[in-house]
């Protein structure tokens, strides 16, 4: 799959996305020179060279992409959380943001023939999703509801203008995703963390959910990595500032998702609304038009959405543990690694 990036540049390695990512590169281009930049915690990742550094700060993310020149960027770095974001809004901004102007500029300044490819969201569609009685598609009016949306965007749009001056730049507006590895402040994951609990006997055999009547368009995280590396690696050439949607292009109701997760479980479980977990705007459904995508680079979801929620269940299983231990099973394969963790100074050129 390698193409015209012989050494990418990932951003947010460390998160759920990222950590996929990673591996799903491990597996597709083993030959690309990875670098996976975060900003706190641990990496254990094959064929990833480590770059600490907070995205926030613009000398450091300068001194790192003048270093490095990578010849491609994916962008995940960002608070993800919609709840996160809407407590620390002016964090929310100055991260999904102010951090991706300090990218972007940089990558600008020293390698501007660099592919970009910048981690939109689908929230970014807002009200727009709540009007619409279709897929909406990468026209679709940008109507954020939440500091989250309105961060991303923000810096959906800047990009965007700052392909005009010669980023190359794709902008990718993914909708809901989920998997092994993403934690309990997203939906799927709170179900199925819940469950593995009530089967531990770790709590009572209660689940407490917000919304279930609520719609949206899931795809595996698999394939939204493997959507990310293709963007970046292809030998393609595709027009600054392109704007594609990442989805299933269709929907399924919570209600139904939690359904399907309670019937792997191994115990009887009460359902219960926990006034909490309910948002203050809440999108009753929305579903990507991703014609787009399909026709430039032939990607669609491969991963069954059974095994999807299996995988997850399985995930937090894992985590939870017959005697409440947390224990990961992220990667697909048992292989180890010790990668390079590189300081400021020792950065290669």
């Amino acid at each position: 799959m390698t193409g015209p990036a012989q050494r990418l540049l990932l951003t947010g390695a460390n998160g759920f996305v990222g950590r996929w990512v990673l591996e799903r590169l491990a597996h597709h281009a083993p030959d690309v020179e990875v670098i996976a930049g975060t900003y706190r915690g641990e990496l254990a990742m094959p064929l990833a060279q480590i770059a600490r550094f907070d995205i926030c700060d613009a000398a450091a993310v300068d001194e790192l992409i003048r270093a490095t020149r990578p010849m491609a960027i994916i962008h995940l770095a960002a608070i993800s959380n919609v709840k996160e974001a809407r407590d620390t809004p002016r964090q929310a901004f100055a991260t999904n943001l102010h951090g991706t102007l300090n990218l972007a500029e940089s990558t600008l300044k020293h390698c501007p023939t660099a592919r970009f490819v910048f981690i939109s969201s689908s929230e970014v569609y807002g009200g727009t999703g709540r009007s619409s009685r279709g897929p909406l598609d990468e026209t679709a009016l940008l109507d954020p509801e939440n500091p989250y949306a309105a961060a991303k965007a923000a810096a959906d749009l800047a990009i965007g203008q700052m392909a005009h001056d010669g980023l190359q730049a794709i902008r990718v507006r993914p909708f809901n995703h989920t998997g092994p590895g993403q934690t309990e402040r997203f939906v799927i994951p709170a179900f199925a963390a819940q469950i593995a609990r009530i089967e531990a006997r770790a709590q009572e055999p209660v689940m407490r959910v917000g919304n279930l009547e609520a719609s949206r368009d899931f795809v595996d995280v698999r394939d939204v990595s493997d959507a990310y590396i293709r963007l970046a690696l292809s030998p393609l050439c595709f027009e600054p500032g392109l704007v594609l949607n990442l989805g299933s292009g269709s929907v399924r109701r919570i209600g139904d998702v939690l359904d399907e997760l309670v019937s792997l479980a191994a115990a009887r479980i009460r359902i219960e609304t926990d006034p909490s977990r309910l948002r203050a705007k809440e999108t009753p459904s929305i579903r990507a038009d991703t014609s787009r995508i399909r026709e430039l680079i032939g990607w669609e979801p491969k991963i069954p959405w059974q095994k999807t929620l299996a995988d997850l269940l399985g995930f937090w299983r894992d985590r939870v543990g017959a005697d409440g231990g947390p224990r990961e099973r992220l990667r697909e394969s048992s292989e180890k690694a010790d990668p390079r963790v590189f300081k400021r100074d020792d950065l290669p050129t």
